[in-house]
């Protein structure tokens, strides 16, 4: 009733208020983060590549390791985002997310171009440069989105992580319910298509809307993080619900078609809580201007002392590129680029997550081809690949929220919980290698939740150590060990394994390979060695981030977030002093002109 009240006056002034409400909305703080949640959460495309790489392997005649090397420039376009980093320290944010939606309507066209036929057959160097490119995208993404909100939100960067980086984890779920309620489940090459001009279609969407906003913290910012969980969790348990329902029964266009409905409903609903917050804020502004005390009154006799801006007495001469690089501040204060990268903390935590995630990313990358191997239904192969993308949501979500409250409640050390995760993502490859009869169903969820749990806690420590003022670049960083792991466990471990394995199998048969044709391996022991190293690894990788542990822990047990509470006072005391001088100026003003006017009329008499 009071939202209504507020524009319900009449000779137009309804019309006005709805006018001005509407702008506070598209130019507001929470509205950036609702675009940059449906940005997000089509924007993990790369993690689904299990459902169509076997159309490639198949329409191009690859056999596993040149699958497992496309699926290698896959992972390094995805987390190669130096280049978007260093874009998006000089430029806004929208220009990162325009380049990124090009790259994705090019590089995945191109693909279904050649996949379904329609080009010449590519050579295999353009069809990695091809996924290259369409995954970099992914990076512009996150650097314009994903950057740009924990800019805004500095003091919730581990939910802001959480949630945005959940919804990534989610896209393959999302995509995948889209695609069967646009294209049906017969045309699996569609799915290329869809990946190709969906991302794009978002990010050009909201080009203008995703930017730096400096503002002071609201009070209750955690409560509405809080509440956009809520929203995500109800999207994650319906996507589960469905996909279980999808895997027993056999769904008619018009049941995928009202499926995709719902997500898409479930998607937009957080805007109902932007509205709601920008309304609270819209209406508080416009008391603000309503108030005499706080109307700015800008005169020629304003007494220039006011205006004139105090001498800097006490400013450090910035030092050289190269003179500071070892000589880096205390943790928590803005390094440099360079400070970052050659510091012993940035190594640590690069071999750590180059270990992790690799690992876990060979085994998504290779789902499909285990179950094939392993002697599953190509329904539970699916089912296999949407659990990973679900349960990828809930570790991302997990561990931002969680580390958060255990960081700020019991000082608990986010390296310390990534080293719980590492462990933790040994029982899942262990369950590849061992092949346990319907394991896999279990290994898929482990290898998710993990996989999805290392990312925040790894971009939340990066920016807590080495501050915020380059973090677009050390972010991006920090990613690009990801496909330095997948190039060393997928393609040199997992690809040759497999086709060693197949080629034993032929030779055994008396089967003589020709040329062009791809390498099939069944049986539980074509990934068994792959995983067991992958599971040593993990292993050294959790041991190496104790390191990290140790060095970090009375960083953690600080108060991390006081510099952000200080520059926030800081600026809102600026603020007040500012309507404080203008109040000033505006009352001296006033009895000026009275002055003036008494001594008008006395003359005059």
């Amino acid at each position: 009733m009071g939202v209504a009240a507020e524009f319900s006056g009449g000779g137009g002034a309804g019309y006005r208020a709805m006018k001005s409400f509407g702008l506070h909305v598209l130019l507001g703080r929470w509205f950036t983060i609702f675009a940059s949640l449906l940005i997000m959460s089509v924007s993990g495309a790369t993690y689904i590549f299990g459902l169509y790489s076997n159309d490639i392997k198949s329409s191009l005649g690859y056999d596993q390791t040149t699958l497992n090397l496309l699926g290698f420039f896959k992972d390094m376009g995805a987390n190669l985002g130096v280049l978007s980093g260093l874009i998006n320290e000089i430029t806004p944010p929208w220009v990162v997310l325009l380049i990124g939606a090009i790259m994705n309507l090019f590089g995945y066209l191109m693909i279904w171009l050649s996949v379904t036929g329609r080009i010449a057959k590519p050579q295999l160097w353009q069809m990695c440069l091809y996924i290259g490119i369409g995954a970099n995208s992914q990076s512009f993404a996150n650097t314009g989105a994903l950057v740009t909100s924990v800019m805004n939100f500095p003091e919730s960067r581990g939910s802001v992580l959480g949630l945005l980086k959940g919804l990534v984890g989610l896209s393959g779920a999302i995509i995948t319910q889209l695609y069967h309620a646009l294209y049906g489940d017969h045309d699996s090459k569609a799915l290329i298509l869809l990946i190709a001009w969906l991302p794009a279609a978002v990010s050009f969407v909201f080009l203008r809307t995703v930017r730096i906003i400096k503002t002071v913290r609201q009070a209750n910012e955690l409560r509405v993080f809080y509440n956009f969980l809520y929203i995500s969790l109800g999207l994650a348990g319906f996507l589960m619900v469905l996909i279980i329902i999808q895997n027993r029964l056999s769904f008619t266009r018009i049941e995928y078609v009202g499926s995709g409905v719902v997500v898409l409903v479930l998607l937009f609903l957080p805007i109902a809580i932007v509205m709601k917050e920008e309304f609270k804020l819209w209406k508080s502004k416009g008391q603000n201007l309503n108030d005499p005390i706080h109307v700015k009154v800008v005169t020629e006799n304003i007494n220039p002392q006011v205006l004139e801006p105090q001498p800097i007495t006490d400013q450090r001469k910035p030092d050289s590129c190269l003179s500071n690089i070892f000589k880096p501040p205390d943790r928590g204060e803005d390094y440099t680029i360079l400070q970052a990268l050659f510091s012993i903390d940035m190594l640590i935590l690069f071999i750590a997550t180059t270990c992790g995630v690799g690992g876990t990313l060979t085994a998504i990358d290779n789902l499909g081809q285990i179950g094939k191997s392993q002697g599953y239904p190509s329904h539970s192969i699916t089912t296999f690949i949407s659990l990973v993308s679900i349960w990828n949501y809930l570790g991302r979500v997990a561990s931002g929220f969680a580390s958060e409250i255990f960081l700020v409640k019991y000082k608990f050390p986010r390296p310390l919980m990534l080293t719980l995760v590492l462990l933790f993502s040994c029982v899942g490859h262990l369950l590849i290698a061992f092949a346990v009869p319907n394991s896999l169903y279990f290994a898929s969820v482990v290898i998710g939740f993990c996989f999805g749990a290392q990312w925040p806690l790894i971009f939340a420590i990066i920016s807590e150590i080495f501050g915020l003022k380059y973090y677009s670049t050390l972010y991006n960083f920090g990613a690009f060990a990801s496909p330095v792991g997948s190039y060393i466990l997928n393609v040199r471990v997992a690809g040759r394994l497999y086709d060693k394995e197949a080629l034993k199998q032929m030779k055994a048969l008396g089967i003589t390979r020709k040329a062009g044709q791809q390498l099939i391996c069944t049986g539980a022991h074509c990934y068994r060695m792959t995983f067991i190293i992958i599971t040593m690894a993990t292993l050294f990788g959790s041991l190496v981030s104790v390191f990290l542990v140790l060095r970090t822990t009375k960083f953690y047990k600080g108060d991390i977030y006081k510099k952000f509470r200080e520059e926030a006072k800081a600026a809102e005391s600026e603020i007040t002093s500012t309507v404080n001088a203008s109040a000033d100026a505006s009352s001296s003003f006033t009895t000026t002109k009275s002055s003036i006017n008494h001594h008008k009329s006395t003359e005059v008499d």
